[in-house]
């Protein structure tokens, strides 16, 4: 297997390292086709992130977890791997070796969606503010033109990522989103030749989110 390894907002550590890939190859072992494994380490507020993704065949597994102590954060995200891959051992190896080529395949792989993340500006802070330049004892405010929102009230981009949209059936798009550990997932529905998003409900049920044409009203004569 590919193993690659990046480290952000801190040195890199060989033990850190081979600590991961040692994790790692023990799932390698679990899977039918070998493939890429890519794990980003980083800190941030404190806290020590491990982010793994795992290429087996058209299929992705990821895990991604945090605590105060990057060992830890590195077994909570394969914990997360390895649970999903028991449930989807099986499933997985019949997937392959009749991976189905769909007569638009090559132009759907071409399509991809970007995911974005963004971090709200601190709600309580800014009502703090605005109640303590209210009080009483705080001095008259001087009336000002109106002017833009500062940036650091603005909402900010944490992170994005670009998805690759796959051909891939309603049952297999939702096995896709849980070896991903995510609550949704976008993807090309084969059975209506439309762009789709399975999502996890609340009440641990899963919700498809399909497009379709507008009805035509009847007009009466």
């Amino acid at each position: 297997m590919q193993f690659n390894i990046t480290f952000r907002q801190f040195g890199a550590s060989d033990s850190l390292k081979e600590y991961a890939r040692e994790k790692v190859e023990r799932v390698n072992r679990l899977l039918d086709r070998a493939g890429e494994a890519h794990v980003v380490l980083s800190l941030e507020r404190h806290l020590h992130h491990a982010d793994i993704t795992i290429h087996s065949g058209a299929w992705v597994l990821r895990g991604r977890d945090k605590s105060d102590d990057m060992y830890a954060s590195i077994d909570l995200a394969m914990d997360k791997i390895e649970r999903q891959l028991r449930r989807y051992r099986d499933k997985l190896k019949s997937h392959h070796g009749r991976e189905r080529v769909h007569h638009r395949h090559d132009l759907v792989e071409q399509l991809r969606v970007r995911h974005a993340v963004f971090e709200l500006p601190d709600v309580d802070a800014l009502t703090s503010l605005a109640e303590a330049s209210s009080s009483e004892d705080a001095p008259k405010p001087v009336v000002v033109p109106a002017q833009p929102a500062a940036p650091s009230q603005a909402a900010r981009e944490v992170r994005a990522t670009h998805l690759t949209v796959k051909p891939l059936t309603v049952d297999d798009a939702v096995m896709q989103m849980n070896l991903m550990n995510n609550d949704f997932y976008v993807f090309h529905n084969v059975e209506s030749e439309s762009l789709c998003i399975v999502y996890r409900r609340k009440d641990g049920q899963y919700g498809l989110i399909e497009p379709h044409a507008p009805a035509i009203a009847a007009t009466g004569t």
